[in-house]
Formats: structure tokens, C-alpha cells, sequence
């Protein structure tokens, strides 16, 4: 009983009785009907069956949603190793259980964010991205908890109700809900997107022509370039959108408006940015993983991207140390000629930067059983080898030696030079 995610309590409600009608309410999926599915090999001949009525079909409630009318291509292609989705509640809780099948999650892999009625869990499982999608149907609270049970691959994220009331269903489905989606698909491919990323970058010569800039020399830009600069997001959309599909839409990442809550110096041309999470998102950036920030530059949706690093090479060197959950540091070099970067250096403390879901596929895991570590990086280069930095000495049992080559134009452009220096007399390794 100890092991029973609704605990004891929700348990001892059916003891004694019939638990059948309570166990469907907030477990109706685990049914014989879909645990016998797979092995279905074909129907009996019988007499012609009388047509369904849809309309009193969508009136029930199943996993807790009210069901589309027409069954998804995705929700089709189910099986024993699809990630799924249950949820239950208490008085004043809901919480909502995702099961990924796979034991190496962790905070990390988890991003949620609510707004308004609309709950979006994305879940990253090896190679895809598992999206819950659901417009709630009753209002919560802003702040909310998430748990994760490495062991068994287990993602709780508990939230408050406004109202101890109970909920007769969950929400309803939003775009894309209940997917698993490739994430290779959340960014450019130019072997199976080649005339999308012709089409782009057409369309920014053109812009840049038309300002007496040309932001590209050759036809075709390599892809990271693309990712880079996405000029006429609406324009783009109206032409190619419409072709592309659900899937490549995914690569439009979700941004959430960040607040900007310090801003300070670290070299002559280098700042210090500290962004603040919405209070209704979790979002923690894995090591050696970026982001793109994007700002409306005399009305056009600028991107760049960004990793995120510490507020310090270690905590000491920072007082007071905010708390990570909450927080993003950027190490950025403002180039004054640039298109991004001075607009923004202009933020004022208080002002909102749309900040992406990160991307990447480096994993930190693959350094578990390393002895010898060395990282090259040069000028702002240096930001992916922060956090790798201090997870190496501080997570890597088996290191003995790491070395950092660090290049910059001159002594003055060194970011965190004072702190590199008291780095390698405290820590001999390094």
C-alpha cells in the first residue's frame, strides 16, 4: 500500500466494497479491453452491428479528457512503450502522473508550463519529446511541485486547485496533446527541408537588401545559420506553414516570457544577464544544452542562441546565490554593429525576453567514467564550458585532471579571469 501513488488514504475509500466505480475514475484506461488489444487477431463473423451514436460517445470521459471526435494518427500508434499519462486528486491537489518507461529521467527532463487554463508538460525521452497538452477544467493555483521517481521513470507534477471541489475530468486536449514527437524534428533539417531553409534564406537577403545589409554572402546558409535568424515569422508561416504538417511545426519552439533581473559587466564588451522564470514554469537546462532568446526588433521576431552558464564559476564567488530553479545566467558579448545584441543591452531591469525550450543532444552522463578532461573554448565559446566545468569537479568521482585552453584576443577580454585563477589554487585537478 505504501507503493500506491494516491496513498493509503485513497485506497481505504474502497475497503470493504465494490472499488470498481472509484478505481474507473481516475483509472478507467487500465481495462481489459486495452490490455487485450494486442493481442487481437481478428473479429468473428457476425451479424451486421448497429452504428454507434458519436454523439453520446463523446459525452464520456476517458484518462480523465473529453475525447476529440476523430482518433489521432499519434494516439493510433500506441504501444507497451508509448510514454502515458493518468491523473488523480484529493480535496485541495491534482496531480498528474506521467510514465515514460524509461529509467534515466530526471528534473531535468521535465518542462512545464501553465498559463492561464492551458497545462503543457514536455518530457524529454532519449531521442523524442512526449508533449501533454490540456486546457484545464478547473482553475489552480500559480505555483505547483514536480517530482520525479527515478527508479521507475515516474514524473508527478502536483497541483493546487482553486477550489476544494472535485473535478469531474481533467481538461481538454490542445494541439498536439498526448505526441511523441522526434526531436530532430524541433530543429532544421536540410536534407529533408532543403527548399523550407532555400526559401528562408531567399527571404532574408531580400530584407537585409532592402536595409542595405546582407546578412548572408552564399545562396545557401549552413543550418546553424538558419537557426539563427528567422526574420519574417509570419510571412514564413502563411507560406510554408501549411505544407509542413504538425510535426514540422514543432520546430517553432514554446517560448515563455522571461524577466530580466540583473544585468552587470564582466569584461569591457561581456555581460552578466540574469533571467527569471515565470512563476508557473519549470524549466532546468541540461548541461552542455542551449536555448534560443528572441526580442521584436522594429516589428520583426529576432532569435539567438544562447547556453545558459552559472551565476559563478562557484557559489562563493556570488552572494546572495539565487536559487537555480527559478533563475538562467547568460554570459553575452555585445557587439555594438550587431542586430541583437545592443537592443539587448538596452533591456531595463523589469523588462521580459521570450526565452525557448533548450535544445541539444549532449549528455553529461557520458562523462561518468571519465579520469582526463579537456576543454578547448575561445572568447564568449567559453559559456557551454561553465557548467561542464564545475559538474567535472564537483560530479566526477573518477577525475583526476582537467584543462581548460582558453583563447581571447587580449588579457583584458578573459571572462572570469580572477575566478579561473582562485579555481585552479583551490582545486589541484584543475
Amino acid at each position: 500500500m505504501e507503493y500506491h501513488p494516491g496513498g493509503e488514504d485513497e485506497l481505504m475509500r474502497a475497503a470493504g466494497s465494490d472499488g470498481t466505480e472509484l478505481f474507473d475514475q481516475v483509472h478507467r484506461w487500465v481495462n481489459y479491453e486495452s490490455m487485450l488489444k494486442e493481442c487481437l487477431v481478428g473479429r468473428m463473423a457476425v451479424k451486421p452491428a448497429v452504428l454507434k451514436d458519436y454523439r453520446e460517445e463523446e459525452k464520456k470521459v476517458l484518462n480523465g479528457m473529453l475525447p476529440k471526435s476523430q482518433v489521432t494518427d499519434t494516439l493510433a500508434k500506441e504501444g507497451p512503450n508509448y510514454p502515458s499519462y493518468d491523473w488523480f486528486q484529493t480535496d485541495s491537489l491534482v496531480t498528474i502522473a506521467i510514465y515514460t518507461k524509461q529509467k534515466d529521467i530526471n528534473l531535468d527532463s521535465i518542462i512545464v508550463d501553465r498559463q492561464d487554463d492551458s497545462f503543457r508538460a514536455e518530457t524529454i525521452i532519449k531521442d523524442c519529446l512526449y508533449l501533454i497538452h490540456i486546457g484545464l477544467s478547473r482553475e489552480v493555483q500559480e505555483d505547483f511541485s514536480v517530482r520525479v521517481i527515478e527508479s521507475v521513470g515516474k514524473i508527478e507534477i502536483v497541483l493546487k486547485k482553486k477550489e476544494n471541489t472535485s473535478w469531474n475530468f481533467l481538461g481538454h486536449p490542445l494541439e498536439n496533446h498526448h505526441s511523441l514527437i522526434p526531436r530532430k524534428d524541433t530543429g532544421w533539417d536540410c536534407k529533408t527541408n532543403w527548399k523550407l531553409c532555400m526559401w528562408v534564406c531567399l527571404v532574408n537577403s531580400y530584407i537585409h537588401y532592402m536595409a542595405g545589409t546582407f546578412l548572408w554572402k552564399s545562396p545557401m546558409p549552413r543550418v546553424p545559420r538558419v537557426n539563427n535568424l528567422l526574420p519574417c515569422t509570419q510571412h514564413f508561416r502563411s507560406h510554408v506553414g501549411k505544407k509542413a504538417g504538425p510535426s514540422f511545426w514543432y520546430i517553432c519552439l514554446y517560448y515563455r516570457k522571461c524577466q530580466l533581473i540583473s544585468k552587470e559587466d564582466v569584461t569591457h564588451d561581456t555581460r552578466l544577464f540574469c533571467l527569471m522564470l515565470p512563476p508557473s514554469t519549470h524549466l532546468q537546462v541540461p548541461i552542455g544544452q542551449h536555448v534560443y532568446l528572441k526580442l521584436s526588433i522594429t516589428g520583426t521576431e529576432i532569435v539567438k542562441p544562447y547556453t545558459p552558464v552559472s551565476g559563478s564559476l562557484f557559489s562563493e564567488f556570488k552572494e546572495p546565490v539565487l536559487p537555480n530553479n527559478k533563475y538562467v545566467y547568460f554570459l553575452i558579448k555585445i557587439y555594438p554593429t550587431g542586430l541583437f545584441t545592443p537592443e539587448l543591452d538596452r533591456l531595463q531591469i523589469g523588462d521580459f525576453v521570450s526565452m525557448s525550450s533548450p535544445e541539444g543532444t549532449f549528455k553529461i552522463s557520458e562523462f561518468q567514467e571519465l579520469e582526463d578532461l579537456f576543454l578547448l573554448a575561445a572568447g564568449t565559446g567559453f559559456t557551454p564550458m561553465v557548467k561542464i566545468l564545475n559538474y567535472a569537479l564537483t560530479g566526477i568521482p573518477t577525475l583526476r585532471k582537467v584543462k581548460l585552453m582558453f583563447f581571447n584576443k587580449t588579457e583584458d577580454d578573459i571572462i572570469w579571469r580572477s575566478q579561473l585563477e582562485k579555481l585552479a589554487f583551490k582545486d589541484k585537478r584543475y
